[in-house]
Order: structure tokens, then sequence, then C-alpha cells
């Protein structure tokens, strides 16, 4: 699972491309202005009820879509993981929610309890990323921690920062929930909520949904199956290797 690129993570590199893909696009057309959601008037003044369903359909600026494409490669383990068909089966049944949930608490909750404040939602799948990082940080375990300290101090243990190797992960999309603060903390905080909300499965009809598998092609299925074949025989000849050493170096100090 920490291969480098995308083996046994088709879905994950489809995401990528489509997020920067759809960011070129809307900007070669000119229509970024159509994703993002203003409340009062798009919501409330012209009824403009199809951005529910588009908003999260790309990022409108540079700096979420770079951070958004890294967030989506580091979060490829999920699929390795899970595998490609739970993995599109969490990201279609929890669509509806990551595409309704946000604008309509931002609408109906937090724009009245803030005085009619706030308004603004931006554009972009940043509620998808923040239910697939619930994921993650459940189930996914640290493989090594690290302290950064500024001083050189004497006591033990070192006074400092501690962090792992999850830790880029956390950076990435933490950058993707202050980008447009509060519209976009907004967006996260419904998007971990609702990863919580179906890992427990308290959010009807997704827990036990999968999608058909006459959907996913064949060919889809055997190269997952040849990509484990693969790593699978990669593993045993390091193991192998690993005892061939061990028993030579056995051998050698038997006979000194």
């Amino acid at each position: 699972m920490l291969a480098s690129g995308f083996a046994d993570a088709r879905v994950s590199k489809y995401l990528l491309f489509s997020i920067v893909a759809s960011s070129i696009i809307a900007s070669i057309t000119d229509s970024k202005y159509l994703f993002h959601i203003q409340v009062a008037s798009h919501l409330w003044r012209y009824k403009q009820i199809w951005r529910l369903l588009i908003w999260q359909g790309c990022y409108t600026n540079s700096t979420e879509v770079l951070f958004g494409a890294m967030t989506a490669y580091h979060l490829r383990i999920i699929e390795r993981l899970w595998g490609t068909h739970k993995f599109i089966s969490f990201i279609i049944s929890t669509l509806p929610y990551t595409a309704l949930l946000p604008p309509l608490v931002l609408a109906l909750i937090l724009r009245p309890l803030s005085l009619n404040t706030l308004n603004y939602l931006p554009a972009g799948p940043t509620p998808i990323f923040f239910a697939l990082l619930a994921q993650y940080h459940a189930a996914i375990p640290h493989v090594y921690k690290y302290r950064l300290t500024t001083s050189s101090s004497t006591t033990f243990p070192p006074s400092g920062l501690i962090f792992s190797d999850k830790s880029i992960s956390y950076l990435l999309t933490a950058q993707l929930a202050l980008s447009q603060v509060p519209g976009s903390l907004i967006s996260a905080v419904v998007g971990w909520c609702i990863g919580y909300a179906w890992r427990n499965e308290i959010l009807p009809g997704t827990a036990q949904w999968r999608v058909p598998s006459w959907i996913l092609q064949k060919k889809g299925r055997v190269e997952d199956y040849e990509g484990l074949r693969r790593r699978l025989e990669d593993e045993s000849l390091i193991v192998v290797g690993a005892a061939s050493g061990v028993e030579r170096r056995d051998g050698e100090q038997r006979r000194q």
C-alpha cells in the first residue's frame, strides 16, 4: 500500500485528473462563476437549485487545484486498502450527502445564527476529500513519528512538536479547509462528519450499498488481480532473499 504511483488505485488517478481537467475547462470556458454558491442571491432570490448539484464540480483557483490534486494522490491508499469496488461505492453513495448537506447547513442553520453574515460557499470537492480523510484517520495507522525541536534542550524527552508520516496528508487537507474561510471550513467539517457517520453505519442507505458488479469492467478486475499478484510475488522475493541471507550468515558462523 506504500508503493508510489497509482498502482491498484484507478479511481484515485481519475479523480486527480478530473480535478485538474475540470479547473482548466472552467477557466477556458470562463464558467467558474457558475460553481460557487451565494445563499442570498443564488438560492433565495433566483432559485438556482441546480447549483447544489454542480458546486463540487471543480476548484476555482490554482492553489486549491494544487492541494486538491496532492490530497487525491495521498488518499489513494484508501482505495488500495478497500479495493476499487468499495472505494467508488463509498464516493457515489455519500455524494448526495456531500453535495446537499454543506449548502443546507449554511443556508438553514449557520446563516440565521450569524445574523445573515455567512453567505458564501466556495466550489470544489472538499467535503468528499474530508469524508475520505475520516476513513484515512480511522483505518490507516502511522508507521513512525518524529519530533521537531527549536532549541538544544537537555531534558528528556525534548520539547517540541510531534509529527508522524500521516501529518503531510493532514496538512494538505488543512490547506483546503482554510483556503476560503469560513465557507471552506464548513465544507470540511460537514465532510468529516459524513465520513464518520458512514463508518459508524448511521448514514442511511450508504453502508451496505455497492456499485453493481457489471458496471465495473472485467478488464479492470483482471488488472487489480494482476497488480495484487505482482505485489505478492515481490514481497515473497524479498522474504526469500532475507531468509537466504540469514541462512548464509549462520552457515559461515558455524564454519568459523
